[in-house]
This record gives structure tokens, C-alpha cells and sequence, in this order.
């Protein structure tokens, strides 16, 4: 865990980035390339943002990357972030902004400070998250026992009878998680289809239990935990007891953008609304991630590293107008040389020992 930088935040900053998770560390490193000065305000007391909600995943779809866990792939992007030594600040959440004469920035957060910048990167993903609880009476009591939002650790399900609520890409991927686990995976969702990619979907059809049109009803307690539960048929109305040892319910969430909402951004039902460069409608402020939406948004971590880029590259031209348009690929950019050579002699030294 890190710190605050303990750099001064009275300087001006070519960009700050709001959020840390992969399109704001991405731009982070993206925009040292470009030699800017760079400050990233994270409201926790780490790097990731929503990828922390799976940690225990195991991620498939980055280019170039063979399969690995989600929270060794947040560990790569943070230590990426930081190769310009950017400032970055922890525990600090946005809440104010400031148009200052000259046109600059400033930025005021819920602890007093501020930020002054000329440019700014939104990249807060999702806003301030939710899961969206079980809404039936007495559902809470379980929390601290075997009624879960989230998988962190799949081997805390070992051998026991697990039933999961939901049928978006949250509650398809747990359930093809477990089911090499636990004893038995039964999946409840309300529809016959499910919003999730359709070869998770293949997967969990072989191996797991899945009662569609199903919905949770009710939990039937023993003690501190829950024994059994209810579902009901959509149709039908027929209802089935179920014994299990582990409930795990996957609703979705809910978000906010928080006080982003009073800045005068174009915020629709999907998020930041901004041109195919990033752009939003106010001068100097651009968006990337999962808030930003746009005609062609490629929904993907590999997504988000394209908005960082566009980002980046739109704040450096309003910033410069003569600037390049882009910053040189890293094979031919004088700016890893020495860094090229120290990882050609660190290898050359681990093969001689």
C-alpha cells in the first residue's frame, strides 16, 4: 500500500488524472512518453478501482498477456504507472472544480487540498459503486456468514453447495469459477438468457445447474446462516427448496458520479458522453474507461487503454497545438533507452548465474 506522493500540489500539472484504475494508470504511463507533467488523484488508498471487486479473477483478454489472476494484472498496470514517476495522491476524492483566468484548472477534493492543472482526465470507471443488495426482509443478518457479493477467495466455497443469483458477466464467470470447487453450483436467473459472453455462458450450461426462468424468494435460516432457500418459477409460479451451504447474489450495482454531476458535463444513462477522441463539451477535460461513452466504445480492459491514449494525445494538442499527434512507439523512443539497457543486463545476468 502507498502513501500520498510527497510532492507539492500548489504546482500546475500538464494533466491530471481522476481514478486509478486501468484507463487512469494507462494514461499515467502514456502521457510520461509524452514527457507531461502528470498527477493521478486516487480516492483509495490504492491503484485498480473496480478490478479489486475480483481479484481472485483470472483475466484472458488483454493482448499480448497469457491468462493471469486480476489482481497480479492491477500489480503490472500500477508498476507500468509509475515508470515517469508521476505524482500520484491517495485518499482524496474530487468533489469541486474551478476555472481559473488563463484557463487552467483547479481542483478541490473532500479533504481540503487542491490541485491546480491544465488539462483533466475523468477516467473514474464505474462512479461510486453499489451492489445492489438481496431485496428480501432479513437478508442482512447473513452477510457476516454465508450470504456473499462477491467471490474473493473460490476456495472458501470448497466442497459445498453453492447457489448463485444472477445472470449478468459477474455471475457466469463465478459460477465457472467454483464449479472445480465446490461440491455443487446451482445458478437462479429471472430470464432464459443470460448477458454474459456467450462461451461463459457454453461453459457454465455443461457443468453447473442453471434453473431459468428462477428468482431467489426466500432464505430459510439455521441459526447465523443460511440452510436452504426458495426459488420460484417466473412462469409457473411453482416454488423449489433448495439445501446450500453458500449463497452468492449478483444483482449488478448501482453508480453515481458523484459531484461530476454539478460540473456541466454531458452525462447520459451510459456515462461521460465524448467524441471519438475522448472529448467532452467542456474545453480542456476529457474522459476514458468505463465512464466515457461514445458510438464505437470497445467495453474491454484493451478499451480502456485505447481511450487513455486518445486522451492523452487530445490533451497534449489542446494543450499544444503543434505537438505531434502521438508519442513514438517504445521500440523506437529514446525515452527507454537506459531502461532498455538495464533490463538487457539484468537478463544477461540472471543467465550467467
Amino acid at each position: 500500500m502507498n502513501g500520498p506522493s510527497s510532492k507539492e500540489t500548489g504546482e500546475l500539472y500538464d494533466l491530471t488524472i481522476i481514478g486509478g484504475g486501468p484507463a487512469g494508470m494507462y494514461a499515467a504511463f502514456y502521457a510520461g512518453m509524452r514527457d507531461m507533467k502528470v498527477k493521478l488523484i486516487e480516492g483509495k488508498d490504492e491503484l485498480g478501482g473496480f478490478l479489486h471487486h475480483y481479484a481472485e479473477k483470472t483475466i484472458w483478454d488483454v493482448g499480448g498477456i497469457p491468462p493471469l489472476r486480476c489482481d497480479q494484472l492491477i500489480r503490472h498496470l500500477a508498476e507500468q504507472a509509475r515508470t515517469f514517476d508521476p505524482t500520484i495522491v491517495f485518499g482524496q476524492r474530487v468533489d469541486g472544480l474551478e476555472l481559473l483566468p488563463g484557463g487552467a484548472y483547479r481542483l478541490r477534493t473532500d479533504s481540503g487540498k487542491t490541485h491546480d492543472t491544465k488539462t483533466i482526465l475523468v477516467a473514474v470507471g464505474r462512479g461510486i459503486t453499489e451492489m445492489t443488495k438481496l431485496d428480501i426482509r432479513g437478508a442482512d443478518r447473513y452477510e457476516l456468514t454465508n450470504l456473499h457479493y462477491t467471490v474473493q477467495n473460490p476456495e472458501a466455497f470448497r466442497d459445498k453447495r453453492v447457489l448463485i443469483s444472477g445472470g449478468g458477466n459477474s455471475a457466469v464467470d463465478w459460477a465457472n469459477e467454483l464449479v472445480d470447487v465446490a461440491k455443487q453450483v446451482i445458478v437462479a436467473h429471472r430470464r432464459e438468457e443470460f448477458g454474459a459472453m456467450e462461451r461463459s455462458v457454453s461453459r457454465m450450461l455443461e457443468k453447473a445447474d442453471v434453473r431459468t426462468p428462477y428468482e431467489l424468494q426466500e432464505l430459510h435460516g439455521e441459526g447465523e446462516a443460511i440452510g436452504a432457500v426458495s426459488i420460484r418459477h417466473g412462469e409457473s409460479g411453482d416454488m423449489e427448496l433448495i439445501e446450500v451451504d453458500a449463497v452468492v447474489v449478483s444483482h449488478g450495482y448501482s453508480r453515481s458520479y458523484g459531484d461530476l454531476l454539478h460540473w456541466g458535463l454531458d452525462i447520459g444513462k451510459h456515462g461521460i458522453h465524448v467524441s471519438d477522441q475522448t472529448v467532452t463539451n467542456l474545453p480542456g477535460i476529457f474522459a476514458a474507461g468505463d465512464c466515457a461513452s461514445y458510438s464505437n466504445k470497445v467495453k474491454l480492459i484493451a478499451g480502456a487503454f485505447t481511450d487513455a491514449v486518445l486522451a492523452v494525445n487530445s490533451a497534449m494538442s489542446y494543450i499544444d497545438a503543434e505537438a505531434p499527434d502521438m508519442a513514438y512507439v517504445s521500440s523506437h523512443n529514446e525515452k527507454f533507452r537506459e531502461m532498455n539497457k538495464q533490463l538487457h543486463h539484468g537478463s544477461k545476468a540472471v543467465e550467467t548465474q
